[in-house]
């Protein structure tokens, strides 16, 4: 796909300004419909809480992304431009490859210095199994061919959705009302927050200023997700082997 925008630092674009209330009341909104089918997935699979099988977490994200890119489509069409790719800053370009080295040296550095500090001071709080257990939990699940759905759903559908949210809706909206620092920042904490597991904030939230600077030095989603790709990716391979 080709990028509508020029690729300028900090180059507002074609993409649009949404109303912070916009913003707010259409996650909320989807966040609270997408949690209701999920809850449904849940019930109606009749495994234990954190004991899911790999098929069940998979219809549970279809459930929990399909409201936000409903929001997304239905804002595009009433409030901006009616093309999604546009609005939402979809773009590629050769130079955004540079995303698979900075996932990975994100996993693999920038967690690892975030963590240090805080485990020195507060070792119990974030030990390592403790900052791995969710992911370590869902790799443990998966046998046999279910590891592909993993794979599906860790490291190509969550990127993609969730850079179209937080980075393309929000932070792209952001932008367009207050400064660029505060934008990005506030898209990273809005970010960091939704994944509800107070251990892993300091790791995310680091991550996701990297994504806001890729998105915002490019002025296009496809650096931030191929960066969010590779991120998850190398976090599955370091579950694996260890």
């Amino acid at each position: 796909m080709n990028s509508t925008r020029n690729s300028s630092p900090g180059n507002r674009g074609n993409a649009a300004n949404f109303p912070v209330p916009i913003l707010f009341f259409g996650w909320v909104g989807a966040f609270v419909v997408a949690n209701i089918f999920a809850a449904l997935i849940f019930g109606a699979s009749g495994a234990a809480s954190g004991e899911e099988p790999i098929w069940v977490i998979g219809l549970v994200a279809v459930a929990l992304w399909a409201p936000l890119i409903a929001v997304l489509v239905m804002v595009t069409k009433r409030m901006g431009s009616g093309n999604f790719m546009r609005d939402y800053s979809v773009g590629f370009r050769a130079i955004d490859l540079a995303g698979v080295p900075i996932g990975v040296a994100s996993q693999l550095l920038l967690v690892n210095l975030v963590y240090w500090p805080l485990r020195e001071l507060f070792p119990s709080t974030f030990d390592v199994d403790k900052v791995e257990d969710r992911a370590r939990g869902l790799f443990d699940r998966a046998d046999g061919a279910w590891i592909v759905v993993l794979v599906l759903v860790v490291v190509v559908g969550a990127p993609l959705v969730e850079e179209l949210v937080y980075r393309g809706f929000i932070h792209g909206s952001l932008r367009g009302r207050l400064s660029d620092s505060f934008a990005l920042l506030g898209a990273a904490v809005w970010f960091t927050l939704i994944h509800f597991t107070p251990v892993e904030y300091p790791g995310l939230f680091a991550f996701a200023v990297v994504l806001g600077l890729c998105f915002h030095g490019t002025g296009r989603l496809g650096m931030a997700i191929v960066a969010h790709m590779a991120f998850n990716a190398t976090g599955l391979i370091l579950v694996a082997g260890s």
